[in-house]
């Protein structure tokens, strides 16, 4: 009877093991703007936390062009397909590069920090950074929501892996904003290093 409970623990824990998931919610920085899907960075990250004893399903939810509108508006219905146990928040490029005000990213940001604890999901928050198209003040404002936010909701907040890659002008497309496929191996291992330890 007693190796018949331990086995059935094993099972019933390796099971739970395997079925940990991570959704990334994110643009066009984790969709793989301008290559295959297979070749984005969340696609490779599977692997490279394999590489470091997680066992984790990535689902890659990321729209090219979305802002923390457009995924708020579809965070319910991915949270309800998916039942990820943890949500990794990479948003806010694109609120940043059309100027939108930071109060309103700051009110997005949050609504899907509540929303996806209130599924009893994991909240992992990336950092955004922009370029200074409307001046220092905003892009400095902007950036200081992140870690405002992450310390207020008590979420971790990871550092935005565009900042390493974009030193190297071998790895960004043409645009300046977007890394080449090239990059993706890399950014898969820099993200296993940051996330393995929240998993």
């Amino acid at each position: 009877m007693t190796r018949l409970l331990s086995l059935l623990l094993v099972v019933l824990f390796s099971a739970n093991a395997s079925s940990n998931t991570l959704l990334v919610l994110g643009d066009s920085l984790s969709a793989g703007y301008n290559m295959s899907i297979e070749q984005a960075w969340p696609n490779l990250l599977g692997d490279a936390l394999k590489n470091k004893g997680k066992s984790v399903t990535v689902i890659n939810g990321s729209i090219s062009g979305d802002t923390t509108g457009n995924g708020l508006s579809r965070l319910p219905s991915l949270l309800k397909q998916h039942n990820p146990d943890s949500v990794l928040i990479e948003l806010g490029a694109n609120d940043g590069l059309r100027g939108f005000p930071p109060q309103l990213v700051e009110n997005n940001l949050k609504t899907m920090i509540d929303t996806i604890q209130a599924q009893n999901s994991q909240v992992i928050l990336m950092q955004i950074r922009i370029p200074p198209n409307y001046g220092k003040r905003y892009s400095e404002a902007f950036s200081q929501l992140y870690p405002t936010i992450a310390s207020e909701k008590s979420v971790p907040l990871i550092p935005f892996f565009l900042e390493q890659v974009i030193v190297k002008p071998e790895w960004m497309m043409q645009d300046g904003l977007h890394p080449k496929p090239d990059a993706q191996p890399w950014i898969a291992d820099f993200m296993a290093e940051q996330l393995e330890p929240l998993l």
